[in-house]
């Protein structure tokens, strides 16, 4: 039975490496934000990096194991303050990732999807009006 531990250690240590492997090349082939704040400052960086992942990279939602709404041609976005306090507070499944923004990275967030994906409007929403709807 004593032969079998050097295997296993043998064996731990090379899996042992091979994640450690792994985990170094997926830090610099990803760039994740650090702690509780996002750091991207543009809406198209913004979007891509906390958007896309339920909303699609098209901007058209996705339905599994839960629902997430279009934002292509959304007449919801329409009022500008809509999406910035779904944005900033959160509705329904919707989180309230503004948490995690600064009021410019909201305003920067909510006027690229007022402006992509098939939304045309041209009122920009500003840092002001995100922290007049902050709790």
């Amino acid at each position: 039975m004593a032969a079998v531990y050097p295997k296993t250690w043998a064996v731990a240590l090379a899996l042992a490496l091979a994640l450690s492997s792994f985990a170094a090349h997926a830090q610099s082939a990803v760039h994740f934000s650090p702690a509780f704040r996002f750091t991207e400052q543009s809406g198209e960086q913004l979007f891509a990096n906390v958007c896309q992942g339920c909303h699609m990279p098209d901007g058209k939602g996705a339905v599994g194991a839960g629902t997430y709404p279009s934002l292509a041609a959304n007449k919801n976005l329409e009022a500008g303050g809509y999406p910035v306090y779904v944005v900033v507070r959160g509705q329904r499944a919707m989180p309230a990732i503004g948490a995690m923004m600064s009021d410019d990275q909201v305003a920067a967030v909510v006027n690229y999807l007022r402006t992509h994906f098939g939304n045309d409007y041209k009122d920009a929403v500003t840092a002001e009006d995100v922290k007049a709807v902050r709790p």
